[in-house]
């Protein structure tokens, strides 16, 4: 990972209340630049919004929130302090019921599969195929690299190469990140359609929707999009104008845990499957509780002493924890060394 980035930011929020109970969230910072104004926006701008209220009133505290500054779209940095709090809310909530978060939403499935996600631009070709054999041995029956280098046979060479080490057990995904233009992915899909691929990840510039949906109807690889989105409501025009098969929400960028369950059952009313990005320890929560809920992303990247504990993968699932809330918490070492 630090390959391409040397540094990552979490800002966390805590949720205390007068009984004792408390909540913790986050949202993960690709990068760490901006991290400092997500803090800044949360504190002077949204936290106020909070003291005093009931805590298990979250959708009465999202919609405060989220309509509190409407001279701010809920995107970028605002997007991201809403979802720490909001995840922050649920996750007390969860213990105030005693009950993991899937549970408390409708408790879908205790299990949820996984894909091995890295496949980072500057591997060598032989980086690359460790990696994949890696998550492979963890029992991922899923790869996804990333098809970063300019010249689309190359990048085709390099699919091939991972593909053969890997074998027919394992299905592969490849991921743009946003680096093509319509005619650059047009050439490229082409050359990549003998492989089976699952999924075709995030063509074009986030915010341009028609451009995304013009490439789904003109290549032969389903695509998947959706991690710098961040409302229902830019999903709902991916869900109409047919630009994805595979919906993608980030629970730290779209606005927390409550806005990310209404994208996944508006994506559920449209047979579209979610697979949400990265956090998987997060995420979790949000694929155990839908029925269209497919694969979380599992990168293995986390430094040892950073949390408690972190559900494992075993022959390529995730087991979710029964413990109350989220599950999920910091060292109290880390919280001193990282800070």
């Amino acid at each position: 990972m630090s390959t391409e980035f040397a540094h990552h930011k979490y800002v966390l929020a805590e949720v205390a209340t007068d009984e004792g109970v408390r909540g913790m969230g986050y949202s993960l910072v690709f990068g760490g630049g901006g991290a400092e104004a997500v803090l800044a926006y949360l504190d002077a701008r949204l936290k106020g919004l909070l003291i005093g209220e009931d805590p298990l009133k979250v959708e009465h505290l999202w919609d405060k929130m989220y309509r509190g500054d409407r001279g701010v779209r809920r995107v970028g940095i605002a997007g991201m302090a809403l979802s720490a709090l909001d995840i922050a809310l649920w996750d007390l909530t969860g213990k105030a019921a005693g009950l993991p978060l899937y549970k408390l939403w409708g408790g879908y499935t205790d299990r949820v599969r996984a894909y091995g996600s890295g496949g980072w631009g500057r591997y060598t070709e032989a980086e690359l195929i460790a990696e994949a054999e890696r998550y492979a041995r963890a029992g991922c029956r899923y790869y996804k690299m990333k098809i970063h280098h300019p010249d689309p046979k190359v990048n085709r060479a390099r699919v091939q190469a991972v593909a053969k080490a890997l074998g027919p057990g394992v299905r592969m995904m490849v991921d743009v990140n946003q680096k093509l233009d319509l005619e650059g992915n047009l050439r490229q899909a082409a050359l990549l359609e003998e492989f089976d691929l699952v999924w075709y990840e995030e063509p074009v510039l986030s915010d341009d929707l028609a451009a995304c949906a013009e490439v789904a109807s003109r290549i032969r690889i389903p695509v998947a999009t959706g991690e710098n989105n961040y409302t229902r409501y830019e999903f709902r025009e991916l869900i109409e104008r047919k630009a994805a098969r595979y919906l993608m929400p980030d629970v730290c960028r779209a606005n927390g845990y409550s806005e990310t369950l209404k994208i996944g059952h508006l994506a559920a009313a449209h047979g579209v499957a979610l697979s949400p990005h990265v956090a998987h320890e997060l995420s979790l929560q949000i694929c155990g509780a839908l029925a269209n809920g497919f694969l979380v992303e599992y990168m293995d990247w986390a430094p040892q002493d950073l949390f408690e504990a972190l559900p494992e993968c075993k022959d390529g699932e995730f087991r979710l924890p029964d413990t109350p809330g989220h599950g999920i918490a910091f060292t109290k070492e880390a919280l001193k060394k990282y800070s």
